[in-house]
């Protein structure tokens, strides 16, 4: 037999089998995408993850309530504090001279209300005093009305009797002195009974403004009390606040505080970093987050502990805007040439306190999230 039919009878009885070669592999890539498809729709495709996620708590800023010269700074950076601990000292000199002058201006205030109820009492008896002068004036009044009265028809008669000769001249003279004196007594009495009546309303008047002082109140609940006990209260928080306490458990973090600093209300001392109340901000594209809901249980590691450690958590909200959106210069996506970019929106987990515990986490570290979305509501 020739070469040539030999190869051809070779080419032959390859064919068969490389076409069972080919069956074979066309069968293990169907097997593999088989294999591949369930795993995705019975698993993964229950899961979205991302790699874009960073442990997050909020910290309490320790700023001082008023002014005044640190005196103690009791911490250092990276120290643990509980919450009440004493962290810095402002020197209290001021403050304490601030408390003595509103308790020595309270005192003032109850002993000039008091003053005001005993002039209450004064004034009442001043009014009685006033009603009674009144009376006498007006008793005066009647009894120079009838004196002049009297001394007019005296007048009268002498001169009637005068123009005849039966009274002398030295008579009607003295009758007219008696009625000229009937009448300036007159006078004087009614202006005598004008300023009786008048020291009354006056006397009135001052009880009456007195009495606006104290109506409807004690000495506790005057209103020049209550400011004077208001203030003296103020000065008494003020000295308090001389003392800077831990608001909330945690590690010191950003102490800017200095032994002699003068500092003013409002400054930033230094930072408290509550570690057992970390949470994660995860950034998912939004393209992951069709099927993601509150409450859904979440599975995360850390950098810095590897995959030795693992921490559950589950979903606890959404943030109101995506990254770009709050950005110091936001994207301008109306203006020029536009390029669509996937956003990422920040997605908050909440941690188990009991694995936070044993295994702390630092603000800012690197983790890794993987949500299960199977649960839908």
């Amino acid at each position: 037999m020739s070469e040539n039919s030999l190869a051809s009878a070779g080419r032959q009885g390859d064919e068969p089998r490389r076409k069972k070669l080919l069956l074979r592999l066309a069968g293990i890539v169907a097997a593999v995408g088989a294999v591949f498809g369930a795993y995705w729709f019975f698993y993964a495709s229950h899961y979205v993850s991302t790699d874009n996620a960073y442990a997050a708590v909020e910290m309490a800023q320790v700023t001082p309530e008023i002014g005044g010269t640190i005196r103690e700074v009791r911490v250092t950076d990276t120290q643990t504090v509980k919450q009440g601990d004493v962290l810095i000292v402002i020197d209290p000199t001021d403050a304490k001279l601030a408390l003595a002058q509103a308790e020595a201006e309270l005192g003032r205030a109850i002993r000039r209300v008091k003053g005001y109820v005993a002039t209450d009492g004064g004034l009442t008896a001043q009014i009685a005093a006033r009603e009674a002068d009144e009376k006498r004036a007006s008793a005066q009044l009647a009894s120079a009305e009838a004196d002049f009265e009297r001394a007019r028809i005296d007048l009268q008669r002498r001169e009637v009797l005068s123009a005849s000769g039966s009274v002398s001249g030295d008579e009607l003279t003295r009758a007219q002195n008696a009625f000229a004196s009937a009448q300036a007594n007159l006078t004087s009495a009614r202006a005598g009974a004008e300023q009786a009546r008048a020291n009354r309303t006056a006397a009135i008047g001052s009880k009456e403004a007195n009495a606006a002082l104290i109506v409807d109140t004690s000495v506790d609940t005057n209103p020049e009390v209550a400011l004077a006990r208001a203030r003296r209260d103020q000065a008494a928080i003020d000295l308090e606040r001389t003392i800077i306490r831990a608001p909330v458990s945690g590690v010191v973090a950003k102490r800017q505080a200095q032994l002699g600093q003068r500092v003013q209300a409002g400054t930033p001392l230094l930072a408290v970093v509550p570690s057992h109340e970390m949470h994660v901000d995860a950034n998912f594209k939004e393209v992951q987050l069709e099927n993601v809901r509150v409450g859904q249980p979440v599975t995360l590691n850390a950098d810095i502990y590897g995959s030795s450690v693992t921490y559950h958590g589950v979903v606890e909200g959404f943030s109101g805007g995506s990254g770009a959106a709050f950005a110091a210069i936001p994207a301008q996506n109306a203006t020029g040439n536009w390029i669509k970019v996937v956003q990422r929106l920040p997605v908050r987990i909440k941690l188990d306190p009991v694995e936070l515990q044993a295994n702390p986490l630092k603000v800012g570290l690197s983790m890794t999230v993987k949500i299960d979305t199977s649960e839908r509501s």
